[in-house]
């Protein structure tokens, strides 16, 4: 405290100068010209005539405080935690809301923990949100089972920040016990939830939002985001690989309401991050929409620094955490150097740390449990002509529920040569032998099958195809390699190996990168439409708490109805 107060009276030499640039007050919305002043980890002052041990000339620059992104699964990058610091940090994010909740689906607590060690070995502060919905429905299978005595005993873990997002939107207000002793256990100790309630409003609104739920990162339309915020929620704006609605949404924000939203990706593959970036691609597209530059920089600071109570965090100014970055400017967003906890961590989109030290326990790896399946386990047999079917839709989690007139041969329906394709959940966690099927429009595919041992939010295998044999080859291949992404073709398997719980990989985030873009690249030309992403499309076909259609393992769901439907249609 005393090299703080005599830095900041500049009666002795700070340890870094950030020299002739300017920096973004958060607090008042101002450019600010200054040279910024840190000892150890904190920033002791900015104004002119500081010296440092060390001084950096970034005249022409602009800083912003470390971004935050408010809510995000590091297992959606299919990276693990220090490989996707290692592509995050370089690009200006600081600190990360990691919500677990895929690992924790596969693996129970020792997913939760895993994510929280690995994150140790790199300078990207990870603040771990215990997830509260394992699984997310009674209608699917999951690996494991977290229930509100679980989340009771395991959310005072040093570790954990807080519960993670509560998809399980119709248990709290149907004021289910098991859900409401999570909540209650959280607040007990102070912790901050995380919500999830799409399309949510009215009594229902009132009724989810008076358990004590602070945020919501699945709004759909402004409508939607104007109510959540007049009752006083943070709504994030996203940014991910398949979820693109961060322009959109960001026309609900004004001057009244800038305070309340918050900037994040949730889910955001490896190709991606490497390809466009982080939460700097987030920034790039709000201005280049016309938002204010200032404004977007505050969503991605300070905002999330408030709501999740990261003290010290979020803003330029004394005994704040130095926890910088310096921009080119504030329409490209290029980082040109990023400081964290007062240290130089990353220069020009290059990580200064050592990725190679790795975390990875037993517990995580060999994940895959499933017996050998036959082409025969795919035929879907309909009583009649017609069928309820999944339709995709561009840019979003959500799916419609459409009717369509199908053909059948010997007892099992034809796709080929039609707009839809089959889609099927295999249990992977307990060789229960479960296959949810059902049928998909519009996602363009032909030729073959692709699978993928990622599917929000159980993990289990997802698979879409339009043949049988293709289909059962890809699953069995799955099995063999301990899960990952592959496409089937005449029985012949491509494929990218995920094995850390099937979610995730151990090599280096170029290996991944190279490997994942040619695979996606190989589904593209087989006929995905481009307006998907051709495999992170592909996993939210089984979240059974997005509108409006989903498949699990157990069959057909209706999210809106709450239940698994016959997928014969009147």
């Amino acid at each position: 405290m005393q090299n703080y107060i005599n830095a900041a009276l500049k009666k002795r030499k700070a340890d870094l100068v950030l020299k002739g640039g300017s920096f973004v007050n958060t607090f008042t919305q101002e450019i600010v010209k200054a040279d910024i002043a840190i000892v150890g980890g904190k920033i002791v002052g900015f104004g002119e005539g500081y010296e440092g041990e060390q001084e950096i000339d970034i005249t022409g620059k602009i800083v912003t405080p470390g971004l935050i992104d408010g809510h995000v699964h590091i297992e959606s990058s299919q990276l693990s935690p220090e490989e996707f610091a290692a592509l995050i940090v370089p690009r200006g994010t600081t600190t990360i809301i990691a919500d677990p909740h895929e690992m924790t689906n596969v693996c129970g607590m020792a997913g939760a923990e895993y994510i929280a060690r690995a994150s140790e070995n790199v300078p990207l502060e990870v603040k771990v949100m215990l997830p509260s919905c394992v699984p997310s429905t009674p209608f699917e299978t999951s690996g494991a089972i977290l229930t509100g005595k679980d989340t009771r005993e395991n959310i005072g873990n040093s570790y954990v920040h807080g519960l993670g997002e509560f998809m399980n939107y119709p248990g709290v207000i149907s004021c289910v016990p098991d859900v409401l002793e999570k909540i209650e256990a959280a607040h007990e100790i102070g912790k901050v939830i995380d919500g999830h309630a799409p399309t949510l409003s009215g009594d229902g609104l009132n009724a989810y939002l008076s358990a004590g739920i602070s945020t919501d990162h699945e709004c759909i339309t402004t409508e939607e985001i104007e109510e959540k915020i007049g009752k006083g929620l943070y709504c994030h704006l996203r940014h991910g690989s398949s979820t693109r609605n961060l322009v959109t949404n960001s026309k609900a924000v004004n001057e009244k309401n800038l305070r309340r939203f918050l900037l994040c990706t949730d889910d955001r593959h490896a190709a991606d991050l490497k390809r466009k970036g982080h939460l700097d691609d987030a920034l790039r597209n709000l201005v280049r929409s016309g938002f204010n530059p200032i404004w977007a920089v505050i969503i991605a600071t300070l905002n999330n620094a408030e709501c999740y109570g990261l003290r010290w965090k979020g803003a330029i100014a004394p005994y704040y955490d130095a926890d910088l970055v310096v921009f080119d400017n504030l329409t490209d967003f290029n980082a040109e150097i990023v400081v964290k906890d007062g240290k130089i961590v990353a220069k020009e989109g290059k990580p200064l740390f050592d990725t190679s030290k790795r975390y990875l326990p037993e517990k995580v790896l060999n994940t895959v449990h499933l017996n050998p399946v036959k082409a025969e386990d795919f035929v879907l047999s309909l009583k009649g002509k017609k069928a309820h079917v999944i339709q995709i839709v561009p840019d979003n989690v959500a799916t419609l529920d459409v009717v369509r007139e199908v053909e059948s041969k010997d007892g099992d329906v034809v796709v080929k040569g039609t707009n839809l394709l089959k889609l099927a959940v295999v249990e992977r966690h307990h060789y229960t032998g479960n296959i949810g099927k059902g049928l998909l429009e519009g996602y363009g595919f032909h030729g073959g099958a692709i699978g993928v041992s990622i599917a929000h939010d159980s993990h289990n295998i997802i698979l879409l195809g339009d043949n049988n044999e293709d289909m059962a080859a890809a699953a069995n291949h799955l099995r063999e390699i301990g899960g990952g992404m592959v496409i089937a073709h005449d029985g012949v398997c491509d494929s990218v190996t995920l094995d850390i719980a099937g979610l995730m990989s151990s090599k280096t985030e170029d290996v991944l990168e190279a490997e994942s873009y040619a695979l996606i690249e190989k589904a593209y030309e087989m006929g995905v439409d481009r307006r998907f992403e051709a495999f992170m499309s592909l996993i939210f076909l089984s979240l059974a708490v997005i509108p409006d259609l989903k498949l699990t393992d157990q069959g057909l769901f209706d999210v809106n109805q709450f239940r698994l439907i016959d997928i014969n249609a009147d």
